[in-house]
């Protein structure tokens, strides 16, 4: 093989390797969202691509084959030629040939090493992983006919590597995993409302998308709009307060105005219930209900799953220095997800 024709070589097996980088990391990093509308329209590229996303491991198989028969090639059939080419201006020079041999050695490996790595990993690898979608429709078809065409190879060195897989325990998996992150999430709303494929005229799920970001703090109701009542109140102010006010639970406070529960209408007419006679007398201990803690800065999601784990519908939010600044109702979080959510009591009342 001519000195020429080498580097001819050198050039095809760097896009070859380039060619295999870049559909396995495109088959990895593209997103099912944006292929299948493709492939529903009848785009043969974008079902083959598909095909390519639900056999992962079988196109990653294929892929570390050609990349490994091509690094292999790429100095085997390169360096001689980079080699001979950069003998003849050190000869001229009349340099000693032990040292000529050795010099054009390590500059053809420093130089194939860094046109491998540039141009036949990192170039292909950083596109695919930038335009993964588009990546995907162009690699994805003939990196699935070179599969078709090895498949026996392919499937020796796929089958090999899962059974390693078993025997350490670990179940392999064929399918690239579909994630999104919350921002895609919203952005996927918001593109499908534009676009009018999403109807969400009562914004639930543009809520939904906004709850996940939420804090305590940002929906909790401060200590100084609560309507409260003393530990004092009898079930009679009870009811005077949800005649007046309309609520079905109020918060229950001692002499310095610290939150230690709350109390439901229920509690109340059962209190009634028990003796007419109670009816002046405060309210019993049993009958107000303790509100589990959260912290400010806790997310919303976690605060109604510690309310969900405690069966609470009220919880005391506390600030850095362990003080409860203010209240955390159920009925508000829940607003935040359906919206306006009526207390079956209030009957017209306003809060």
């Amino acid at each position: 093989m001519s000195d020429w024709a080498g580097l001819v070589w050198l050039i095809v097996l760097l896009v070859a390797n380039a060619f295999f980088v870049g559909g396995e990391f495109a088959v990895i990093s593209a997103r099912r969202s944006q292929i299948e509308p493709l492939a529903e329209q009848g785009s043969r590229a974008a079902k083959t691509a598909l095909y390519a996303m639900e056999h992962a491991t079988l196109m990653l198989a294929t892929s570390q084959l050609g990349i490994t028969i091509c690094s292999l090639l790429i100095l085997n059939v390169s360096e001689p030629a980079i080699h001979h080419l950069l003998e003849i201006p050190m000869h001229a020079l009349g340099w000693d040939p032990g040292l000529i041999s050795v010099l054009a050695f390590v500059i053809t490996l420093a130089l194939v090493s860094f046109l491998h790595v540039v141009f036949g990993e990192m170039v292909p690898k950083n596109l695919a992983f930038s335009v993964p979608d588009r990546a995907v429709l162009i690699l994805a078809p003939p990196l699935v006919w070179v599969s078709r065409v090895f498949r026996h190879v392919i499937a020796l060195l796929n089958g090999s590597a899962n059974l390693v897989l078993r025997l350490f325990g670990v179940e392999p998996k064929n399918e690239a995993a579909s994630t999104f992150t919350i921002e895609e999430v919203a952005t996927i709303v918001d593109r499908s409302r534009r676009e009018g494929v999403l109807t969400d005229t009562s914004g639930a799920v543009a809520a939904a998308v906004e709850f996940t970001d939420k804090k305590a703090r940002d929906v909790a109701v401060p200590l100084a709009e609560l309507i409260t009542l003393p530990d004092t109140a009898t079930p009679g102010d009870v009811e005077k307060a949800v005649a007046r006010y309309g609520f079905s639970r109020y918060v229950i406070v001692d002499d310095e105005d610290v939150a230690i529960g709350y109390v439901h209408l229920k509690d109340v007419l059962r209190a009634s219930e028990e003796s007419d006679s109670h009816i002046d007398e405060p309210l019993p201990a049993k009958r107000i209900h303790h509100m589990v803690p959260v912290q400010e800065d806790t997310d919303l999601e976690d605060a109604l799953a510690a309310m969900r784990r405690g069966g609470r519908h009220l919880a005391k939010v506390r600030d850095s220095s362990g003080e409860t600044t203010a209240v955390l109702f159920l009925e508000d979080i829940l607003e935040e997800l359906v919206g306006e959510v009526q207390d079956a009591t209030r009957r017209g009342h306003g809060r």
